[in-house]
């Protein structure tokens, strides 16, 4: 059980937090001190700094498993811990899905939270990024984490590119397949726009290596991974991108910066102590 200190938000948890019954307890990520450890002996001890990714992280306390847990470098800040589970797991697996050295690897969507670990992960791992933005306002220090490229929209690449991340969805990401070299592939990981995607008869027809188009959804035992983005921020190599901070009071203002996407990055609340029992 862990004493949560931050909670971070993501901009899916609250466009769809009204689809979820009465009383459910939303949220995936948080940061805290543990308070009681594992009965089974596994996991942090009590006291360990954490972040941990589970249903039920914005309360005072969480119950989560302790494969979902890493323990946060003493040089890591625990707010800056809480942006990193659900954002910064889907941007490292997604780009594991394939080898990026050397690659070009698009990401749309990229001023969001997972956007911007993307951008800062796939120019960790060789590739060649270019990121993708709705509007010029929002490619502001894109290129300084890693962006080889910052484009609106699609305009102005005019080369296949190996590997899409793609937060936007709808017409964005049918013309984005257009882009895909052969052999390459979509990764679905967000659907920003209010929009279908319809493709074209035959559009997905490649002669030559297949192309390729996944949905992402694997937050199997992501503990290891969580400990791998901490060493990174640890090192100076990720920055959490935390762009708006406040009390948990303010959620009802995060939220709605979120959905208007005046956040670049990640909104994490800081949250009251519960009372001792």
């Amino acid at each position: 059980m862990v004493d949560v200190q931050h909670i971070s938000l993501n901009r899916g948890e609250v466009a769809f937090a009204g689809r979820l019954p009465a009383g459910t307890v939303h949220g995936y990520d948080a940061a805290g001190v543990v308070v009681r450890a594992a009965t089974d002996g596994t996991g942090p001890s009590v006291g360990a700094r954490i972040t941990a990714f589970g249903a039920g992280a914005w309360a005072q306390r969480m119950a989560v498993d302790t494969t979902a847990v890493a323990e946060v470098p003493a040089q890591v800040d625990l707010a800056d811990a809480a942006a990193l589970p659900m954002a910064g797991i889907t941007a490292l697996r997604t780009l594991r899905s394939r080898s990026i050295l050397g690659r070009r690897v698009l990401i749309t969507g990229a001023a969001g939270g997972v956007g911007r670990y993307a951008v800062q992960l796939a120019a960790l791992g060789g590739a060649h990024v270019i990121a993708s933005v709705g509007s010029p306002t929002r490619a502001a220090g894109l290129a300084k984490l890693g962006a080889h490229q910052v484009v609106v929209g699609l305009e102005g690449i005019d080369q296949p590119v190996d590997l899409i991340l793609d937060n936007v969805g709808g017409q964005q990401l049918a013309a984005a397949w257009e882009l895909l070299a052969p052999g390459g592939g979509v990764q679905n990981i967000g659907w920003a726009s209010d929009e279908p995607a319809v493709f074209a008869p035959y559009s997905l027809f490649s002669v030559g290596p297949s192309k390729t188009m996944n949905t992402f959804g694997d937050v199997h035992e992501v503990g290891p991974d969580l400990a791998t983005l901490l060493e990174f921020v640890a090192a100076g190599r990720l920055s959490p991108e935390v762009d708006w901070r406040g009390s948990w009071e303010r959620v009802a203002e995060a939220a709605q910066a979120l959905l208007d996407r005046r956040i670049a990055g990640k909104a994490v609340l800081d949250v009251e102590p519960a009372a001792a029992y």
